[in-house]
């Protein structure tokens, strides 16, 4: 599994979501850095990881069997962990599993209703629907500020902030991505199971409340009852808070990994 790694301190894994890569996290990276190990990941399948070698549809519980792998390869006992979207699902199931030290999810995937997880599927499936020709036009677009707020409304509250060379490797990202297509589809296999027994970790669900994708007002009050015992933080931000908000996002991961190390 590609991975980027800095800094020092008790090891910290960033799982990104669907169609993205360990970019996506670069703007928290330098300060998370000054108290963690921080290993941010490129899914297998996407980014500079190689698909799974699994002969199924790429699940989430399969991505969870995946990074338990990579937490014994890379002699990691027990991480904290912080994803986002289908990351964030990830990190929830791993918190589960009691894998890891803490999780903390932004945005994640899996308490949509069937509506909205269609919704989902239509929304991102657009980006890799774009034909080959057409993309050297989507790049030109994407890399005017102005062009930039239809374009990836879905995604950031802010997105004219976003840097043109940013905003272009995340449409190059998705479109290269082998598992995106699959990845989407076996979303349809998953539904975040209500937590009966209190979590074995410390867990945080932090949404942004400028998330259209997997909208705010609908999905994190069904998190709040699944996850009882979970903190659960709002943010001023859409579904990629580490773009939109670094300071936010870095607070919430520092405040669940201390509950852990206390």
């Amino acid at each position: 599994m590609n991975h980027h790694r800095e800094g020092s301190g008790p090891p910290l894994v960033l799982i990104h979501g669907i169609g993205h890569h360990w970019q996506g996290w670069q703007a928290v990276i330098p300060a998370l850095a000054k108290d963690f190990d921080v290993i941010a990941c490129d899914s297998p399948g996407f980014g500079a990881s190689a698909p799974l070698r699994h002969a199924g549809p790429p699940t989430i519980p399969v991505y969870v069997d995946a990074f338990e792998r990579f937490f014994a390869d890379q002699g990691l006992d027990r991480p904290h962990v912080a994803g986002n979207s289908m990351g964030g699902a990830i990190a929830l199931e791993l918190a589960r599993r009691g894998v890891v030290r803490s999780a903390t999810a932004f945005s994640p995937a899996g308490f949509w209703n069937t509506a909205e997880l269609k919704w989902c599927q239509a929304s991102l499936g657009l980006i890799q629907a774009i034909p080959e020709p057409l993309r050297p036009v989507m790049r030109a677009l994407t890399a005017n500020p102005h062009a930039r707020g239809p374009l990836f409304a879905t995604l950031y509250r802010w997105p004219a902030k976003l840097a043109a060379e940013d905003a272009v490797a995340t449409l190059q990202a998705a479109w290269d991505a082998p598992a995106f297509r699959a990845g989407l589809s076996a979303f349809d296999q998953y539904r975040f199971a209500p937590q009966r027994e209190p979590m074995p970790v410390p867990t945080t669900v932090a949404w942004g409340d400028h998330d259209r994708l997997l909208p705010f007002r609908l999905q994190a009050p069904r998190a709040r009852k699944a996850l009882p015992d979970a903190v659960h933080v709002t943010l001023g931000a859409g579904h990629l808070p580490m773009t939109d908000d670094p300071p936010a996002v870095t607070a919430t991961i520092r405040a669940t990994a201390r509950r852990a190390e206390g």
